[in-house]
């Protein structure tokens, strides 16, 4: 498993009864978590200290409950400055598990720069910047491109906030699969590609996107994006049918006929502070040519 373990602002404090009890900062939130399907004491103090309680309810969906939590608020990974604002369906705007990636996908960038290029990143159902932000910071040239323009507009302000407005970062609304296909008959091309695709989801004209139909194809079209002497291809998954195996096996199938090098797999997690356990959180999948470790 990969674990995203260097964080500060950030902890999974325990989790138990189908929840898990976070810190942001100053601020604890206890969230619902389909993956904690287990009753274990609840120790720890900060249990009956909650600035923020989403609760779930049984016809779907949910509602937040506060105690002297402000609307935003900000925590730092490493060199990075994210603004959270709790809103529907549990989110704060940040999955933290994902610094994992970015520091995998930044050392690549850091240690393959040369003199004179710009290595050029594809960001992907980019949500709110946080792997845009990485790559920026580490040296590349970035285009974020997502279906909302609130999350557009809310990956601007962590990239001011961390010091990035004046970042080569093209930001971009629109829908994912045809930038994908107006790339392609433009001759565009990138050094690393980033896709995190959601579950379910509709296109600019109703077109329905389901990722167990979808995912495969738009890989095949997606690496067509990259460079002869390309990087990374990273693809993140929340969708339980998409294990690990799933993601490693489309890889070697899309990718590696046609640019060899190898792709792995593994599940992602954080660290739980009070008992050492690690808490699993989606799955990734890695494309890497051969001389890249």
């Amino acid at each position: 498993m990969w674990i995203a373990d260097n964080w500060t602002d950030y902890e999974v404090i325990d989790t138990s009864c189908g929840e898990k009890l976070e810190r942001w900062g100053k601020y604890i939130l206890l969230r619902p978590d389909p993956q904690v399907i287990w009753n274990t004491p609840k120790h720890a103090k900060e249990w009956n200290r909650l600035n923020g309680h989403y609760h779930r309810s049984a016809k779907g969906g949910g509602e937040w409950e506060f105690f002297h939590l402000p609307d935003e608020w900000s925590i730092k990974y490493r060199d990075l400055t994210f603004h959270l604002k709790p809103f529907s369906f549990k989110h704060t705007g940040l999955f933290p598990e994902q610094a994992v990636n970015w520091d995998w996908f930044s050392q690549i960038i850091k240690e393959s720069a040369r003199p004179g290029k710009t290595l050029k990143v594809l960001n992907l159902f980019a949500y709110t910047g946080g792997a845009t932000l990485a790559a920026a910071k580490a040296g590349a040239s970035v285009t974020h491109v997502d279906a909302s323009k609130g999350m557009v507009t809310w990956a601007k302000e962590n990239a001011a906030a961390s010091g990035l407005s004046d970042a080569p970062i093209r930001w971009l609304v629109d829908d994912c699969v045809k930038f994908v296909e107006r790339e392609i008959r433009r001759g565009n091309t990138y050094d690393g590609i980033i896709m995190d695709p959601p579950s379910y989801g509709r296109g600019p004209k109703g077109e329905i996107w389901k990722i167990e139909d979808s995912i495969y194809p738009f890989i095949e079209q997606t690496c067509r994006l990259l460079t002869k002497d390309s990087l990374f291809f990273l693809i993140n998954s929340y969708t339980t049918g998409l294990q690990p195996a799933v993601l490693t096996y489309m890889l070697n199938t899309a990718l590696v006929p046609k640019l060899g090098g190898q792709a792995v797999s593994s599940e992602i997690g954080l660290p739980v502070s009070s008992n050492g356990l690690i808490l699993p959180c989606g799955a990734s999948g890695r494309w890497t040519p051969i001389s890249v470790s």
